[in-house]
């Protein structure tokens, strides 16, 4: 129970990877607020974390708009405390080849996939900064350090990311903050489950370790990062990726 008396916020935190986050955090003794667009998500995947003796809160978040993000974050800090883990994992893609991309689709991409980021962090920073303590997580990509045909929106909202993530962990370094990014490699989640067989085949040829990720291997390593165990690490990209990228 190392994150006993610990609140976290984890947003997309109801189903694929941000839902395994849940899971792990609350298994380690912290209280999970699971922040999601699909509120009857957020409930379900709540309500399933309480049913094994866990803590654990359903709020809704759309992390692109300004005005929502604030009055949850300030609604969360009063109704329980303020936030000592932030895990910034909602995401979305739009994949298409660059020339043919449409501009709405690119906005959205980075609005909630960089934007969101942005706008949790900068609310969760404002708690964690007065209480000198707190650890954020993004949640970022392969693609954001390699890039991937036909995600020019994704691989560019996630490079941004890690971006953000640098700059975060300097500014608040001084106030016993960290903040550091996990770059997953592909996962074997719903969004994979979508591609044609070959296409997996394909994938897993490139990876040394011959399989594709679970959930589980990123919420370990996200456990770890909030942990009090990694105190001393901060503005550090972490590559989960079975050894695709060295």
């Amino acid at each position: 129970m190392e994150l006993k008396d610990r609140l976290a916020l984890v947003t997309g935190g109801a189903q694929g990877i941000g839902l395994a986050i849940s899971e792990d955090l609350a298994s380690r003794g912290a209280h999970v607020v699971v922040a999601d667009i699909n509120e009857d998500g957020a409930k379900q995947s709540a309500q399933a974390l309480r049913d094994k003796g866990w803590q654990a809160s359903p709020v809704r978040l759309n992390v692109a708009d300004a005005e929502e993000v604030q009055k949850v974050f300030e609604g969360v800090a009063k109704e329980h405390k303020p936030l000592d883990i932030l895990v910034n994992n909602a995401g979305i893609t739009r994949d298409g080849l660059l020339i043919r991309m449409k501009e709405e689709d690119w906005d959205r991409v980075i609005s909630i996939n960089l934007k969101g980021c942005f706008l949790c962090g900068q609310q969760a920073s404002k708690q964690m900064i007065k209480q000198r303590r707190g650890s954020i997580v993004n949640i970022a990509s392969i693609v954001g350090v390699m890039g991937n045909a036909g995600q020019a929106n994704y691989s560019a909202s996630k490079a941004g990311l890690i971006g953000l993530t640098k700059t975060m962990a300097r500014e608040l370094a001084g106030r016993s903050v960290t903040v550091n990014a996990v770059a997953p490699g592909f996962i074997d989640t719903e969004m994979t489950r979508v591609l044609d067989e070959k296409v997996r085949e394909k994938l897993i040829e490139q990876i040394p370790l011959g399989r594709l990720g679970l959930p589980r291997d990123i919420a370990d390593c996200v456990a770890f990062l909030v942990s009090d165990r990694a105190s001393y690490i901060t503005g550090q990209v972490i590559n989960i990726n079975g050894g695709m990228l060295m």
